[in-house]
């Protein structure tokens, strides 16, 4: 299903760039353009259109014959995948994780007592912690190694599972209002949060779960327990902090020795 308020977001950020020269733009826009490219001149004419495909990339920026990637994040708990508990696996088996922790992760994802959402009793995420935080903890050591994490920055964020072309950046927010921060500086940002402590089943700080844990047996609901989303709770708050960081030793090596 799309999200109309995302959708209408991402046309606003075509139209505000479509068709017009850098000069045009105000500091913010140029800000993102003068980093996406190089060698940016103030005549350079923009072209913008919405991706029509359900793919990382939302939209699409060019100028002369550099086309780039954009991803679009707005509102609070962004959800940033999801797939097929099947695929999920496959993914993790694939990049060398043991059963065992698969095994952690589906006792995890269905919470009633087995590995494929047969049980009879299900129990909410807070329940199931109170038990289990030991197996969590556990998991999470596996699934933070850098290799693994590497690999899951690239399926749940910059290409998707489908291993179509890279997103070159991310922008979060509104078209009046947005912070961005490009491919390598994600890989960065995530790599750095590998260590970060949650309760939740994540990958640095993207928390792993059902799409829907159905507790209530619903009959319409009960296929999206089969599906695992990915959630990048705090997009905004870990930007602003690595782009800190960044100015922050940018200011220390220009300091006189």
């Amino acid at each position: 299903m799309i999200n109309n308020n995302g959708y209408l977001n991402e046309l606003q950020f075509v139209d505000n760039l479509n068709g017009k020269a850098v000069k045009e733009l105000n500091i913010l826009y140029c800000d993102m353009i003068t980093k996406l490219f190089t060698d940016v001149k103030s005549d350079d004419v923009i072209e913008a259109w919405k991706n029509p495909f359900l793919q990382k990339t939302d939209i699409y920026i060019v100028i002369g014959d550099v086309k780039k990637r954009i991803s679009i994040k707005s509102g609070y708990k962004n959800s940033i995948h999801v797939e097929s508990v099947e695929d999920f696996t496959k993914f993790l088996m694939i990049n060398g994780v043991e059963r065992e922790y698969i095994d952690m992760y589906l006792r995890y994802h269905y919470a009633d007592g087995t590995l494929d959402g047969s049980g009879v009793t299900r129990v909410s995420v807070a329940e199931y912690k109170t038990v289990m935080q030991t197996e969590i903890d556990k998991l999470n050591n596996r699934l933070n190694k850098i290799q693994l994490l590497e690999k899951a920055i690239y399926r749940f964020i910059l290409q998707g599972k489908r291993n179509v072309n890279c997103i070159d950046m991310l922008i979060y927010g509104t078209p009046d209002d947005f912070i961005y921060i490009t491919k390598e500086e994600i890989i960065d940002l995530l790599l750095k949060k590998k260590g970060v402590y949650s309760t939740g089943v994540h990958f640095a700080s993207m928390h792993c779960q059902p799409l829907n844990r159905c507790l209530n047996h619903n009959k319409k609901s009960e296929y999206k327990r089969h599906y695992i989303q990915v959630k990048w709770y705090n997009i905004f708050d870990d930007v602003i902090e690595y782009k800190n960081e960044l100015l922050q030793s940018t200011v220390v090596q220009n300091l006189p020795s």
